[in-house]
């Protein structure tokens, strides 16, 4: 800055001096003109103007978050098939590479496991067959009463051994009672009970009002004729005796045995098929 003052300085005296010789140019013989001290002109120093460069401030940039989302790439490779000619032609395009086949391993068959095919079972459901009514004919008695029996459909050519037992309608219903209540009290085997037995069956079916006084099974033919009411019918066959008769076996010189009969058999202490192989003194019951 001061040598620009300086310089300011220097150009205005030469500007006046270059101006001042036209104008005082003064005639001969007149004294110069008396030479004017050149004043000095201080010229005050402008102050330094520092200015500060306010420093920039740089632009605040938002940047939004980008969601990247990358979808999965499923990379399917396809199986490489090589064949034998792929393979002559890759050895013939490279020969320089030497390469080493693998000994081939041979594989010995083993051996093959048969397995029987399981059949499927076949289950078959039971046919019901449907129940036919049974065929009965009717026909009157030289009395007058109007009877049904049974039509026979089958024929057993084998003898029948053990017939089943029918029941009489001449004879007290409440033996048929009796022969039931017998048969459900009864066991598997003998207990030397028959006769007590064949009392309690007939008293709990009312056919006795109170309990025989005998002890052994072959006076119970005495007892129930006597003091009960009882008739000895006319069969001699057990098989033949109808359901709730009263058959008494035994001689006088043994105990005996008591049995009623039943549909399918014979009972008393225990239950029987068959009747007793004692002799039979008689069939008994109340008409």
């Amino acid at each position: 800055m001061a040598t620009a003052a300086l310089l300011i300085i220097f150009t205005t005296l030469s500007y006046a001096q270059t101006l001042a010789p036209p104008k005082l140019a003064a005639t001969a013989g007149q004294p110069p003109p008396a030479k004017k001290d050149s004043i000095q002109v201080v010229t005050k120093e402008t102050p330094e103007v520092i200015v500060r460069e306010t420093p920039q401030v740089p632009p605040v940039i938002t940047r939004e978050p980008q969601v990247v989302t990358k979808e999965p790439q499923v990379v399917t490779r396809e199986p490489r098939v090589i064949t034998k000619e792929k393979q002559a032609v890759a050895a013939k395009e490279m020969p320089s590479v030497v390469t080493k086949q693998k000994p081939e391993v041979i594989s010995k068959p083993g051996p093959q496991v048969v397995t029987k095919e399981k059949k499927p079972k076949i289950i078959t459901t039971p046919i019901s067959e449907p129940i036919r009514p049974i065929a009965h004919y009717t026909f009157k008695t030289p009395e007058g009463q109007r009877e049904s029996v049974q039509v026979i459909t089958h024929y057993y050519p084998n003898q029948i051994v053990r017939p089943l037992a029918t029941a009489d309608k001449h004879i007290d219903p409440k033996l048929l009672r009796a022969a039931s209540i017998a048969e459900e009290r009864s066991h598997a085997h003998s207990r030397s009970l028959c006769w007590h037995y064949v009392k309690e069956a007939l008293l709990a079916s009312g056919v006795i009002d109170s309990r025989p006084k005998s002890e052994l099974a072959r006076d119970a033919a005495d007892d129930l004729v006597t003091n009960y009411g009882f008739k000895k019918l006319s069969m001699r066959d057990p098989f033949a005796a109808p359901i709730g008769s009263v058959l008494v076996y035994g001689t006088s010189r043994s105990v005996g045995h008591v049995e009623i009969r039943t549909k399918d058999g014979f009972v008393s202490d225990f239950r029987s098929p068959t009747p007793s192989r004692r002799p039979l003194i008689g069939v008994y019951a109340k008409l």
